[in-house]
C-alpha cells in the first residue's frame, strides 16, 4: 500500500521484478502472432474492442478449447443478433473436464468442507461422477434440448449434476432450496423440466433442515418432470452406481447451457439463457487472465446456487483450479467463517459481496489475525465499489502482496464488465475499470460518452457471454426492449457509473428499480405478490437505495386501507409473509406507512424516480404530469431531502 499521484492511495502495484504472468504472456502471444503493439493493458483493452472477432478467437486458441472451429469468430458484428462462431460445435463440460484423463487426473477438482469434516474429490473422481449420473440421464430419455432442473445448496453433487446435464447437451438449471417454494416454483415451472434434482435437507446454522416437505411442493407443481431424483449424502439415488463412459455431445457455440433468473420490477422473473461458447470463452478470460488462475490455485466464495456467483466458481474449473464448496451459513459459528475456511484449505483467491465484508468487519473481529491467511493473493468483490474502509479493512486482513479487484457484472453475462487486472495500480475507491473484450462507455442521457460525471453503464460492441435470448421470448422483444430500448443497438445495462479519464470506474448501482442487495439482484414483484392476501394493506412500493459509505437501504412502503394501523403484529405478519413466499434477502429493512403511492396513468408504480430522490443524484424531479395522483409524490420528496440530509451529516 503506498501514496500514489495527487495522494490517491494504491492498495497493490504491480512489482517489475516479478516473472510474467498469464495475462502478460497471453498478450505477448497475440502481439508475436498478430503484430499487435500491447506494450500495456490499455493498449490490450483497445485492441480488444476493436477487433472483438480477432480478440475471442485469440481467446479460444490461446486455451485451446476443446471442439470444432471452422469458420470465421463473428459473422456479424450487430447487437443484438450478433453470431459467434457460427460453425463451431462443442461442450463446455467436456473442456472443462479434460484433465481427468490427464497427467493432473489425481490432482484435487473440488474441497468439500463442512462442520470440520472435509473431503476432496479429484479431476477423475469428478469425471466419474459426471459420466455415470450422465449415462443415468441418458437412460431416462434425457437428451439435447430437454430441460434439467435442481433445488440443491453448493455442494459437489450440484456441480456434478449441472456437468453431466452439458455433457448431454441438455439445459440446467437450479435453485436454491433456501428459496420459498413459491418463489423456486415462478422460476422452474417457466422451463417445463423432464428431471427435478432436489435435497430432502441440508445443514445450516449448525442445524439439519428437514426441506421434504418443500421439496415436495415444487415438485408437484411440476407437471413436466417425469422424475425426482434424491440427492443426499449417499449420492444421487443411486445414479452413481453404474459407471458411465466419457461421452459429449458437442453442440454449436451459442446452443443453451443453463438460464439463470433475475426479476424486474413487474411479472414472474425473466429466464435468462446463456450459450455453452459464451460462457466457456469468458470464464477462461476472466479467470484465467483477469484473475491469472493456474492449477496451483484454490478459489473460493460463499455463494448459494441461486445467485450467478455459484456459476462463476464452476466456471473457475476451466483453468484447471480447484474449488471449496460450502453449503452452510457464512456467518456460523462466528462471522468471518469465510476467512477460517479459506484458511483451513488453502486458499489463494478469496471472493466475497460487500455486504458480508462490511458485517465482518463492524463485529470487530480480525480474521488476519486469527487465522494464516498468507496464502491468500487475489480478493475478487461484487456489486458496486467498495467503500473506502471495508477496501483498507480488508487489504489489511492479507499479505502486502494481495490484491484487491473489485468487480461489477451481472446475472445478464454471468460474469463481469468492470474489474481487477494485473497489470496496472489498483487506487482505493476505484475499480481497475473495463476488463478485455468489454466495450465500455458511461452515456449521458442525450446518449454521447462522458468522463468525470455519473452516467448510465453501457457496452457498444458484442460480447460472446451476452444471452443466447430470454426464456418464452420467440421474438426476442423482451430481450431488447431489456437492454436496447434506450438506445438503440447499444446494451444499456441499468447501472449508473463514473469512468476516470484514466479508464477507472465507480459504480454507483442500479439506475433502474431492479434491487440489488449484497450483490444479489431480487425482483420486487416477489415482494409484491408476497403481500396480496395481507389485509389491511392497499398497495405498496419498494426501494433499493444506495447510501453513502456502502450500504443498502431497502425499505417497503405501504398505504394501509383503514382497516388496520401498522403496529407489530401487522409489521411481522408482512416479514414473515414475504420471508416464506420470497426469500429472507427479500425482507425489507424498514417497513413504513405513507399516504399514497405514486402511479402512472397506466397504473405503474414510479420506483425509479422516485429512487432517484432518495439517492439525490441531480437528476431532474419526476414529471408530475405523468402522475395520475401527482399529490402522492409530496411525501416521497420531503421524506427524501430528510433522508438525504441526515446522510449528509454523518458522511
Amino acid at each position: 500500500m503506498s501514496e500514489g499521484t495527487h495522494g490517491v492511495t494504491r492498495l497493490w502495484e504491480p512489482d517489475p521484478e516479478t516473472p510474467a504472468g498469464p495475462m502478460r504472456r497471453f498478450l505477448d502471444e497475440v502481439a508475436a502472432r498478430e503484430g499487435v503493439p500491447l506494450a500495456d493493458y490499455r493498449s490490450a483493452l483497445d485492441w480488444s474492442t476493436t477487433d472483438i472477432a480477432g480478440f475471442w478467437d485469440s481467446i479460444r486458441r490461446h486455451f485451446d478449447v476443446a471442439g470444432e472451429w471452422p469458420g470465421p469468430a463473428l459473422r456479424s458484428e450487430r447487437m443484438p443478433g450478433a453470431k459467434w462462431f457460427p460453425e463451431a460445435r462443442l461442450n463446455y463440460a467436456e473442456h472443462l473436464l479434460r484433465r481427468a484423463d490427464g497427467p493432473e487426473a489425481d490432482r484435487t477438482a473440488v474441497v468439500v468442507d463442512e462442520d470440520g469434516t472435509r473431503r476432496e474429490l479429484s479431476w477423475r473422481d469428478l469425471a466419474a461422477s459426471v459420466h455415470s449420473v450422465a449415462a443415468g440421464l441418458r437412460a431416462r430419455g434425457v437428451g439435447p434440448g430437454d430441460v434439467v432442473a435442481a433445488v440443491l445448496p453448493n455442494v459437489p453433487e450440484t456441480i456434478i449434476a449441472l456437468l453431466a446435464t452439458a455433457s448431454i447437451g441438455a439445459i440446467w438449471s437450479v435453485c436454491s432450496p433456501e428459496l420459498a417454494a413459491p418463489a423456486a416454483i415462478s422460476r422452474l415451472s417457466q422451463l417445463g423440466p423432464v428431471v427435478l434434482f432436489g435435497s430432502t435437507g441440508y445443514e445450516f446454522n449448525g442445524k439439519w433442515l428437514d426441506r421434504r416437505d418443500h421439496l415436495g411442493e415444487i415438485a408437484a407443481a411440476l407437471p413436466t418432470v417425469r422424475e425426482l431424483i434424491d440427492v443426499g449424502p449417499d449420492g444421487f439415488d443411486g445414479l452413481l452406481a453404474v459407471p458411465g463412459n466419457a461421452e459429449y455431445e458437442r453442440v454449436g457455440f451459442d446452443h443453451p447451457l443453463w438460464v439463470l433468473f433475475t426479476s424486474g420490477t413487474t411479472g414472474a422473473p425473466k429466464g435468462i439463457v446463456h450459450g455453452h461458447g459464451g460462457m466457456l470463452l469468458e470464464g477462461l478470460k476472466l479467470f484465467g487472465l483477469h484473475c491469472e488462475l493456474t492449477e496451483e490455485d484454490r478459489f473460493s466464495v460463499a455463494a448459494n446456487t441461486s445467485w450467478m456467483v455459484w456459476n462463476l466458481l464452476v466456471d473457475s474449473l476451466l483453468t484447471g483450479a480447484s474449488i471449496v464448496t460450502y453449503s452452510g451459513s457464512p456467518t456460523y459459528p462466528r462471522v468471518d467463517r469465510q476467512f477460517q475456511l479459506s484458511a483451513q484449505t488453502g486458499v489463494t483467491v478469496f471472493g466475497a459481496g460487500a455486504a458480508y465484508l462490511r458485517a465482518v468487519q463492524e463485529s470487530g473481529l480480525n480474521p488476519g489475525t486469527d487465522s494464516d491467511l498468507s496464502s491468500v493473493r487475489l480478493g475478487i468483490t461484487t456489486g458496486s465499489t467498495l467503500a473506502d474502509p471495508s477496501a483498507l479493512w480488508l487489504c489489511d486482513q492479507f499479505s502486502p502482496e494481495f490484491r484487491l479487484a473489485d468487480s461489477s457484472g451481472g446475472t445478464d453475462i454471468c460474469s463481469g464488465f468492470i474489474g481487477g487486472n494485473p497489470l496496472e495500480p489498483v487506487r482505493l475507491g476505484r475499480m481497475q475499470g473495463a476488463m478485455l473484450g468489454v466495450a465500455l462507455e458511461i452515456y449521458g442521457d442525450d446518449g454521447r460518452p462522458v468522463r468525470e460525471q455519473v452516467g448510465e453503464l453501457v457496452i457498444t460492441k458484442p460480447m460472446p457471454a451476452m444471452p443466447v435470448a430470454f426464456w418464452n421470448d420467440p421474438d426476442g422483444s423482451r430481450y431488447r426492449n431489456a437492454y436496447f430500448a434506450q438506445f438503440p443497438d447499444v446494451w444499456t445495462h441499468g447501472d449508473w457509473a463514473v469512468e476516470s479519464v484514466d479508464g477507472t470506474c465507480e459504480v454507483l448501482g442500479r439506475s433502474d428499480a431492479t434491487l440489488n442487495r449484497g450483490g444479489v439482484r431480487l425482483g420486487s414483484a416477489e415482494i409484491y405478490s408476497a403481500l396480496d392476501n395481507i389485509e389491511g394493506i392497499h398497495d405498496s412500493m419498494v426501494l433499493g437505495v444506495e447510501v453513502p459509505g456502502g450500504d443498502y437501504w431497502m425499505p417497503l412502503f405501504v398505504v394501509l386501507d383503514g382497516t388496520r394501523a401498522l403496529d407489530d403484529d401487522l409489521t411481522a405478519e408482512i416479514r414473515n409473509a414475504i420471508r416464506s413466499r420470497a426469500s429472507a434477502r427479500h425482507v425489507p429493512d424498514e417497513i413504513i406507512a405513507v399516504p399514497a403511492i405514486p402511479l402512472t396513468h397506466t397504473g405503474k408504480k414510479v420506483e425509479v424516480p422516485v429512487k432517484r430522490l432518495f439517492v439525490g443524484d441531480g437528476a431532474p424531479a419526476p414529471d408530475r404530469g405523468a402522475l395520475a395522483n401527482p399529490a402522492a409524490l409530496d411525501w416521497f420528496v420531503q421524506r427524501a431531502a430528510d433522508f438525504r440530509a441526515e446522510h449528509a451529516k454523518t458522511n
